[in-house]
Order: C-alpha cells, then sequence, then structure tokens
C-alpha cells in the first residue's frame, strides 16, 4: 500500500496541507516501510499568478472558502501527483481539501503526529486518529 505525507523537509509532517511543497510517499509491505519517495506538490506558491480564491465577492461559496469550481480546479491539481495512494496524512488542512480528496478514493487524515514514519505506522497498525476539528 502506499501512503502519502504532506512535508516540506522529508521528515516531519508540514501543518498546511495547500502550502506544503512535497508529498513523501511510502510503500508499505508487510507492516515495515520499504520504500519512500518524494514527490513535487502542487500548491498556494504555483497558484499566487492566478486569481486568489480569498477574493469572496466573486469566488464566494456557501460553504466557505475552499469551495466552489476554482477551488475544486486546484485542489484537482494538488490531488494529481498522489493518486496512487490510499491516504494522505496531514496536520492541518482545509474542509474543501478534506471532502476532494475523499472525491478522489484517498482517505485524508489529519494526525497530531509530527513525524512521517510514526504517522505512517500509526496508520498501518490502526491506530491513528483523525483530527477533523483542526480542519478550517
Amino acid at each position: 500500500m502506499k501512503i502519502a505525507v504532506i512535508t516540506d523537509d522529508g521528515t516531519t509532517i508540514s501543518q498546511h496541507f495547500g502550502r506544503a511543497q512535497h508529498y513523501m510517499v511510502c510503500t508499505v509491505q508487510d507492516g515495515q516501510i520499504i520504500e519512500r519517495e518524494l514527490r513535487d506538490k502542487m500548491g498556494h506558491r504555483q497558484f499566487v499568478t492566478e486569481s486568489h480564491e480569498h477574493n469572496h465577492e466573486t469566488s464566494a461559496d456557501a460553504r466557505g472558502h475552499g469551495f466552489g469550481a476554482e477551488a475544486d480546479r486546484k485542489h484537482g491539481h494538488m490531488i494529481d501527483a498522489i493518486t496512487d495512494c490510499e491516504a494522505l496524512l496531514v496536520r492541518g488542512m482545509g474542509r474543501g481539501a478534506y471532502l476532494a480528496l475523499q472525491q478522489a478514493n484517498i482517505t485524508p487524515i489529519v494526525t497530531d503526529i509530527p513525524t512521517i514514519d510514526d504517522a505512517v505506522m500509526a496508520y498501518v497498525n490502526g491506530e491513528i486518529t483523525d483530527r477533523t476539528d483542526r480542519l478550517h
């Protein structure tokens, strides 16, 4: 199984899905991480030249920030790099991105575990808690 984790340094889980620069994709077999692959991740820095979604007058959605056609497009670009993964572990993200991952058949997990290896193993062992209270 492949599990993606957002990261900026390859060791710790980033605090914000949209701003993270990379995914660390961990391949797990027989309860062990057997391979790690650092993949680039689209994020806010690539979208800065486009109309930014915080212009609520023109792109507001009744559900709040992170929803609507433009947000869906951005989330799709961010998710493209991990469509071969069954889960994504993050330490913080918006509700729109969380739902976009679910729609892409990737299980999003918001965790308070700071290191990639510890979080991946907690997921594999069924010992991770999805902290949806951290969605914004």
